[in-house]
């Protein structure tokens, strides 16, 4: 099949690379010439394990290809896919559908023959209509169907997850364009990987929905965590204890600093807002996204806390700054708003990530970037672990004890057993597991 992608973003280039892999001839289109530029060239815009591989692959085999201008990729196009941005529109909240209209109109301009129309981008329930209206007004004359199909990519895991996904949400009422999904994911079929066809408004509410839990399960877990440093217990047997229930699950039960990404704050941010528009507020998520933004503040108040309580003239040395580790997406991340803590009360920061860096530059002032893990460590009043890259999970503990000015760790994701840090004499604190449970 020949597949068009709209928006050659992290959406966008990986699921366009993965059809192309499937052994679909896909095109990306992007307005942006330099990013277009930089693809041809074999250059990726962002860190996703795997990508460059299959980008470079496809390329050189003839199944992907990429342009700055849609006309003739959409006419010769079976199915059309909408992956543009959808941030949150400054204001109040609600998805910005700015792009996503924008190119649904460019799209209408373009297409010749019967053509699905697919929105991948994270979308308010409605959006396909409206690109349905868009398209005939337009274009009264066009054969298309406007289908919605969510994505469920996770950072650092998105060639696995389109690869051997969960689910594939379709939503239609067209039974053309259901046929037309159907063939355009057969790949999946020796993967038995379930298809669910449901209506529009169904699928564009699944996506949310689905964010909407996650991000749920991550805040409840991180309220029990402090109730945990309360009451003497351990957060991470509590998260074992009730993990273990199968209604439950052990997953995103993790206590740590907060959710960040492009999707969480602003998926359940706009789920909210959508509610609230329909007369029927989702509280619980109202709940989530506000307590979710004051813990990451929170966290860099506990950093002050395990130095005494003021960090004044100090320097404190960060490991990890992206939301999540594989990843160099800055959007939202929790170490922004621990950063900026540490920084409104005097701290010096000095900061390592293994990816992060120059998106971190983008919208943190004031940070030493360090070269490497001990270099960022050495000469630091303490050492705080924001993101739990691989690379953090077995520092040479003698030596950190060495460089640091002071002797104090801050594991905001738990990677270290306390009893390693504490026999050595370190003041450690963790998330959710009292020290006073370690100590002689």
């Amino acid at each position: 099949m020949r597949v068009t992608m709209i928006g050659a973003g992290y959406v966008g280039l990986v699921s366009g690379a993965c059809f192309a892999d499937f052994g679909h001839v896909v095109t990306c289109v992007d307005k942006d010439p330099a990013k277009i530029a930089a693809l041809e060239k074999g250059h990726i815009p962002i860190f996703e394990p795997g990508l460059a591989d299959i980008v470079a692959s496809n390329v050189q085999a003839g199944r992907l290809f990429f342009a700055t201008e849609l006309t003739e990729a959409v006419r010769s196009a079976d199915v059309v896919f909408i992956a543009v941005g959808t941030p949150s529109r400054r204001g109040d909240g609600h998805a910005d559908l700015t792009y996503v209209h924008q190119a649904a109109r460019e799209i209408a301009a373009a297409i010749e023959g019967y053509t699905v129309i697919v929105t991948k981008s994270t979308v308010p329930v409605g959006t396909g209509d409206a690109v349905e209206a868009i398209i005939r007004e337009v274009r009264p004359d066009a054969d298309f169907a406007v289908v919605s199909n969510p994505e469920f990519l996770r950072e650092g895991a998105a060639i696995a997850d389109f690869k051997r996904p969960d689910r594939i949400v379709v939503g239609t009422e067209d039974e053309r364009a259901g046929e037309v999904m159907r063939a355009l994911y057969r790949p999946l079929y020796l993967n038995q990987s379930p298809l669910i066809i449901t209506n529009r408004r169904t699928a564009e509410l699944i996506k949310y929905a689905a964010n909407a839990f996650l991000a749920t399960k991550i805040t409840f877990i991180n309220e029990i965590a402090d109730l945990c440093e309360r009451v003497g217990a351990n957060v991470q047997e509590v998260a074992r204890g009730i993990g273990l229930d199968n209604r439950i699950g052990p997953k995103f039960l993790h206590a740590g600093p907060g959710y960040g990404g492009s999707c969480f704050p602003k998926d359940t941010l706009a789920l909210v807002k959508i509610a609230q528009d329909a007369d029927s507020p989702v509280r619980i998520v109202e709940t989530v996204s506000a307590v979710n933004e004051v813990r990451k503040r929170a966290m860099g108040r506990k950093v002050i806390a395990a130095c005494g309580g003021d960090v004044a003239g100090k320097t404190v040395a960060v490991l990890g700054l992206t939301f999540k580790p594989n990843t160099d997406d800055m959007r939202e991340a929790p170490s922004i708003a621990i950063i900026r803590t540490l920084q409104d009360a005097g701290a010096t920061v000095r900061a390592y990530d293994p990816e992060g860096v120059e998106q971190a530059k983008t919208v943190l002032d004031g940070v030493i970037y360090a070269e490497n893990v001990y270099a960022a460590i050495d000469g630091a009043d303490a050492l705080v672990i924001i993101t739990e890259w691989d690379a953090f999970r077995a520092l040479d503990l003698d030596r950190v004890k060495q460089l640091l000015r002071e002797p104090v760790v801050v594991d905001l994701r738990n990677i270290y057993p306390p009893q390693d840090l504490l026999g050595r004499g370190f003041t450690y604190v963790s998330v959710g597991r009292p020290q006073a449970l370690y100590e002689d």
